[in-house]
């Protein structure tokens, strides 16, 4: 079974434990999600920053799209938080401990998706919280994504992350845009994005061909 090799060791050679340095980045994220679990990161306090953003991507777009995409767009956030959340922790459990992929991979998973329950435990007690097992579900979904792809090394679960996002802003955008041209609908930025992130991807296709 392959072992992932401590990154610091001891003057006598032994691994060493998770250092401040390794472990502070993964708590301090740990505190930011539970304040946004607070009232700081409600629907309403939300909406008050992303509805000006939307409106002006989406000039034409309906109260009740951009209401949807309000919600699509918290429902990524939650993903992308723990997502970040298990990366910080592989690193972590990598850096410090010269066990194998699978036991630092697990420990990675268990911390996030046990901070994600008690991150919807607390928002019971927060008046304009709900606690929610299917946003427990989205966000072991980017953890899961994270420690999968983390196995297999960080540089080459930096492209693939790049490439999902990728995909999903050209897939997402083309939708957009056609719904959009369906129901007269400006498309604003979006013009600019699509075709951007298409043209990456055909760029990024030709150099691992090339390579």
């Amino acid at each position: 079974m392959k072992e992932v090799p401590p990154l610091h060791q001891d003057p006598a050679g032994g691994a060493v434990g998770v250092r401040f340095a390794d472990w502070a980045p993964p708590v301090a994220w740990m505190g930011v999600i539970f304040w946004l679990s607070t009232d700081a990161g409600s629907a309403q306090q939300t909406s008050r920053l992303l509805m000006p953003v939307l409106t002006w991507l989406l000039p034409g777009a309906t109260p009740l799209q951009l209401d949807a995409l309000h919600v699509l767009t918290r429902k990524a956030a939650h993903v992308t938080e723990y997502a970040i959340l298990a990366a910080l922790w592989f690193r972590a459990l990598v850096r410090g401990h010269a066990g194998s992929a699978p036991t630092v991979a697990w420990g990675a998973l268990a911390i996030s998706v046990a901070w994600a329950f008690a991150d919807e435990a607390h928002q019971s007690f927060v008046i304009s919280r709900t606690a929610s097992l299917r946003d427990v579900a989205i966000d072991s979904a980017g953890v899961l994504a994270v420690v999968l792809v983390g196995r297999r090394g960080w540089r080459a679960a930096a492209d693939a992350a790049t490439t999902v996002l990728l995909w999903t802003a050209a897939v997402g955008g083309v939708l957009a845009l056609v719904l959009n041209v369906s129901v007269g609908v400006p498309s604003g930025v979006l013009w600019l994005t699509v075709p951007a992130a298409l043209l990456t991807l055909l760029v990024r296709r030709r150099r691992a061909r090339a390579s």
